[in-house]
């Protein structure tokens, strides 16, 4: 594979995209931004077609009147907390072409080697009080014809749904076509608070107070791991017809209860299943499920739909590693779906006001996710993004036929997406798994094992992200 320099020619230019217009506002960051940290998020579409750059960059310039968080820069105030401010400073947008012809990517054929090619980085550790942009754009034209979008967009700023809600609009904007503006009053999050502030637990179930140092310890194993790439992304996709045999069986599991579990709710059991049996942990060990989830409908309206920033909590069921190879995937299904229900408009509330509690004591900095402290020990963390729209991102030359991300630096993290338009109604997903657990999933039994509900001959193989490097 040519290196990420040798691919791009002396034609790439660089650009400052702007509203061309600025309110000045200062935004404040909730307690959920400022949880997360500065780092970036990417993403990448690849397109048939060839995209029209000028054109993408007057439709984006359009739509940052409407998003002017994104084109601000992150302030600190002099109580320390975080703001942006919509200056209207803009975005980066480059354009480049590669001397490649578009890979034909797929489940079967991954982007994940030389991804990177395909987007602009930005520093984490220079962005307060820098200029330094909060989302950027690269577009690369394939030798042949073909482009690929490549975004990195600053997670302080959005979470997975609303990063998605700005390239949807700008989509639509592109387009000429209607979309509802974005509503960037932050101050309706620390507000779920108040209702319960003086009855506020000093602990939560869901999040850990670091001991001083003990955030960077973590950190610093998760950039170790990348270096030392002890992670292997693992790709397939389960048909619609898969699901539903899937579904069906954990129905039939259920028989006589009057319960009733969704598609995604078997998919996320199977998947739990499965990886537990691949962990092949001792029958007493304590097996935990981190559930990510969007709280906005859990509020009580509290929280608008149109909110735009971060909204993600999560919850952790969890059984012993026997019980969870052993019960029937109707009855792991179940578990599932009550992490999910465990979203209550009083669980919200009351861990709004332990970060708030967290933020006044100076020690916000210091608190992690347990699940993502636990993910090196009893966690596996399933994020399922399969109602997002990454395949309705028209600009003018028809949809994209992949989408794809880096490898995540830990393992024990899944992540589950929409497929493309030619194949509706699917679930494309990417596990991150440790290294040495690559040569075991090669054997063919692993992928029986994934696709038990598959029909003889429509099981999707396994695809490994540095496949080579295993072998």
């Amino acid at each position: 594979m040519a290196s990420p320099t040798a691919i791009e020619s002396s034609t790439k230019r660089s650009f400052t995209v702007r509203a061309e217009a600025s309110n000045g506002d200062r935004i404040r960051l909730s307690v959920y931004d400022m949880l997360i940290g500065l780092v970036y998020t990417p993403r990448t579409f690849f397109y048939r077609e060839t995209l029209d750059g000028e054109a993408l960059r007057a439709s984006l310039s359009r739509t940052l009147l409407h998003f002017p968080m994104v084109s601000g820069r992150m302030k600190k105030d002099p109580d320390g907390r975080l703001s942006v401010l919509c200056d209207d400073s803009g975005v980066r947008f480059i354009e480049t072409h590669a001397s490649i012809p578009m890979p034909d990517h797929g489940p079967h054929h991954t982007a994940k080697k030389g991804i990177n090619r395909y987007l602009s980085h930005v520093n984490p550790l220079q962005v307060v009080d820098h200029d330094t942009p909060l989302f950027t754009a690269k577009l690369t034209h394939m030798k042949g014809g073909g482009s690929v979008l490549g975004f990195t967009m600053n997670h302080a700023v959005a979470d997975g749904s609303a990063y998605m809600r700005f390239l949807e609009s700008w989509s639509r904007e592109h387009r000429g076509l209607e979309y509802t503006g974005p509503g960037h009053d932050r101050s309706v999050i620390d507000a779920l608070a108040t209702a319960v502030a003086q009855d506020a637990r000093s602990d939560n179930p869901h999040f850990t107070v670091t001991r001083r140092g003990g955030k960077s310890v973590f950190v610093s194993r998760v950039l170790l791991g990348s270096i030392a790439k002890t992670t292997t992304m693992v790709t397939t996709r389960f048909t619609a017809a898969e699901l539903a045999t899937m579904k069906d069986a954990a129905m039939a599991d259920l028989a006589g209860t009057e319960r009733w579990i969704s598609t995604n709710d078997a998919l996320t059991a199977h998947l739990w299943k499965v990886l537990g049996t691949l962990r092949a942990r001792p029958d007493t060990s304590e097996e935990r499920l981190g559930l990510l989830a969007d709280f906005r409908t859990s509020t009580g309206g509290a929280v608008p739909d149109d909110y735009w920033g971060n909204t993600v909590t999560n919850t952790r069921p969890g059984m012993t590693a026997a019980e969870l190879r052993s019960r029937p995937l109707g009855e792991v299904a179940l578990a599932v779906r009550s992490g999910y229900a465990a979203n209550t408009e009083d669980k919200i509330r009351r861990e709004t006001a332990f970060l708030c509690a967290e933020y006044e004591a100076g020690r916000l900095k210091r608190v992690l996710p347990t699940m993502t402290l636990d993910k090196f020990e009893s966690t596996i963390v399933i994020n399922n993004w399969s109602r997002l729209p990454f395949y309705s991102l028209d600009f003018g030359q028809g949809t994209p036929f992949w989408y794809d991300i880096p490898a995540l630096p830990t393992a024990w993290t899944v992540l589950i997406a929409p497929t493309p338009a030619d194949e509706p109604g699917g679930r494309d997903v990417q596990m991150a798994v440790p290294r040495a657990l690559v040569r075991t999933l090669q054997e063919k039994s692993w992928t029986d094992r994934f696709h038990r509900y598959a029909d003889s001959d429509g099981a999707t193989p396994l695809t490994f992200g540095t496949a080579k490097a295993e072998r």
